[in-house]
């Protein structure tokens, strides 16, 4: 035998009414203590009804209101750069680990051009030398640069961050085309040819002028100690 349909009630239920808050909120005295968030969208009664006397206190409270809101956003802000930052130290301390465990200019190479992008998340990393008086060591991955290349691409600098750009392929090669932005690192090994640790991102703004440059200047002086090391060994 054939059940019958069900109807569903679909009437809205009643609106709740002033009464029910009030004897609800009697009821439960610590609601707002739980819910403070409410307290900032609730509209506080005007002391003046009418009247030549303008109340000040309802401007007061929306001023304070827009500062709460304010800060608030100034304090998520502080969280996400505190976090970003956080992680950004700690995969370059990766890579300085990596850096010291490459062992020799050949392995350093290897783990420039393989590692790096991995571990400090970009897309390209190179490495190159200055044509000097000393003979340049023969290694695949390490680039060669004409004398005063250097001061040619980063003048008196010793870090360069460039955004929304393109890629130089005396620097990149043929990962230039991936560039969209870079980070340039001067090498100043002692008693040996001027280099550049290059970073390059597909990001527009994955280097830009407003960013920190102490942990590049870190890993540079980690990867000179290495060069210093290793460069008559290969």
């Amino acid at each position: 035998m054939a059940r019958k349909s069900e109807t569903v009630d679909t009437t809205p239920p009643p609106p709740v009414s002033d009464e029910q808050v009030v004897s609800y909120l009697k009821d439960h005295a610590n609601f707002l203590l739980d819910h403070p968030d409410l307290l900032g969208k609730l509209a506080p009664p005007s002391r003046f009804n009418g009247g030549p006397v303008v109340d000040l206190q309802q401007h007061v409270i929306s001023r304070l209101r827009e500062e709460m809101e304010h800060l608030r956003g100034c304090a998520e802000h502080l969280i996400t750069t505190s976090r970003s930052n956080m992680s950004t130290q700690t995969r370059t301390h990766e890579a300085a680990l990596a850096i010291l465990e490459a062992g020799s200019m050949t392995g350093l190479a290897r783990v420039v051009a393989e590692d790096l992008p991995a571990l400090l998340d970009v897309d390209i990393a190179t490495i190159g030398f200055e044509e000097g008086d000393r003979p340049l060591p023969i290694i695949p991955g390490i680039r060669t640069f004409p004398r005063d290349f250097l001061e040619q691409t980063l003048g008196a600098g010793d870090v360069m961050l460039r955004s929304s750009t393109t890629g130089d392929p005396a620097i990149f090669g043929d990962g230039a085309e991936l560039v969209a932005s870079c980070a340039l690192v001067r090498l100043d090994p002692k008693d040996l040819p001027n280099g550049l640790l290059a970073m390059g991102s597909r990001n527009e703004r994955g280097f830009h002028g407003g960013q920190g440059t102490e942990l590049l200047g870190f890993l540079a002086r980690v990867v000179e100690d290495c060069i210093q090391r290793w460069w008559l060994e290969d």
